[in-house]
């Protein structure tokens, strides 16, 4: 089987390359002057071990590729740039098996309209893309923890095989039969993300508090299932961050969003809690400041840290957090 990594930033570089360097049959999809120098270079994967420069096959887009049938993909991109990638991948691969390696929980549903066999994967992995040709794994000797399963729910045949592929690629891996109920966890976890790339390092506890218990109160509103972090704190305590040298972990992938300059994922994380919100009467008021300041930023070519936390509360009238429910 062939995996083809489409986004291979800092989770799809890292998990192509180490898939790579372990003897599976990559190829990458990649974009711009990190394609370029993939193409020219290899790929460098950056490690606390030492840096390995790895000669993947790269396309520029899914009708680059020659499409076998023996091929599946991951989606590593962004959640705003899926629904184009889901369609050029239609139109050159036919239906193939899709497996949605990215924060949030919109890009399964978003797959399973065009693809009919769809996985969650949920990634719990320090990386870094900064630079073209270059991405950075901090974590080692265990890489990161990718579980995952079909989607909406079970496990098959493709989970399990991909599974033990990644697990014998430096990853800890399980086919998890619900898979949604890590995603949302993982979820409650990148609510932080829009703030750490708009406040920088700054202490915001307070912000951080407000936009999860909005969305502890939005996912029992919904009903949704959601895993205890203790369920896969045992596999979380192996990544141990290690330091690779000239190369410090600075933030996670809204950050590093923000820091090239590019368009941030806020509206499938906060914007996912007042999504929810909005349909179960349940407001939200700090994960939709956080959807806007984030606009703002984009718009403006504002760099990380640009806000204060005092500057993001004051934005929220009525700073607690308020309840309201429809037709009670």
């Amino acid at each position: 089987m062939r995996y083809v990594v489409y986004g291979a930033g800092a989770i799809g570089g890292t998990i192509g390359g180490k898939l790579a360097q372990h003897g599976q049959d990559v190829t990458l999809i990649c974009r711009g002057p990190h394609l370029e120098a993939v193409r020219r270079d290899g790929l460098l994967l950056r490690t606390p071990d030492g840096d390995t420069r790895l000669q993947i096959p790269a396309a520029g887009s899914p009708a680059e590729i020659g499409w076998q049938g023996d091929e599946a993909v991951f989606l590593t991109m962004k959640s705003q740039d899926t629904w184009a990638a889901l369609e050029a991948l239609r139109l050159a691969a036919g239906d193939v098996p899709v497996i949605c390696a990215q924060n949030g929980v919109a890009n399964e549903a978003m797959a399973l309209r065009v693809f009919s066999r769809v996985y969650g994967l949920n990634v719990r992995m320090p990386a870094t893309h900064l630079e073209p040709g270059v991405v950075i794994a901090h974590s080692a000797p265990v890489t990161g923890v990718l579980d995952l399963g079909c989607y909406p729910e079970g496990t098959d045949h493709l989970s399990m095989r991909v599974a033990m592929d990644l697990d014998g690629s430096e990853f800890i891996s399980h086919a998890e039969p619900k898979i949604m109920r890590q995603k949302y966890a993982k979820l409650l976890m990148n609510l932080a993300n829009t703030v750490q790339a708009l406040c920088g390092m700054a202490a915001a506890g307070d912000i951080v508090r407000r936009v999860r218990d909005e969305a502890l109160m939005v996912y029992e509103a919904a009903g949704i299932e959601v895993a205890d972090e203790a369920e896969f704190a045992a596999d979380s305590a192996k990544l141990t961050m290690k330091p690779v040298e000239g190369a410090p972990h600075l933030g996670g992938s809204t950050w590093q969003s923000m820091e090239r300059g590019g368009t941030l994922e806020t509206d499938y994380l906060n914007g996912e809690i007042a999504l929810l919100g909005a349909m179960h009467g349940i407001a939200t008021p700090f994960n939709r400041m956080l959807q806007f300041a984030a606009a703002e930023a984009v718009r403006d070519g504002r760099r990380p840290g640009s806000y204060t936390v005092e500057e993001l509360m004051a934005r929220v009238d009525g700073s607690p957090v308020e309840t309201s429910r429809r037709g009670v």
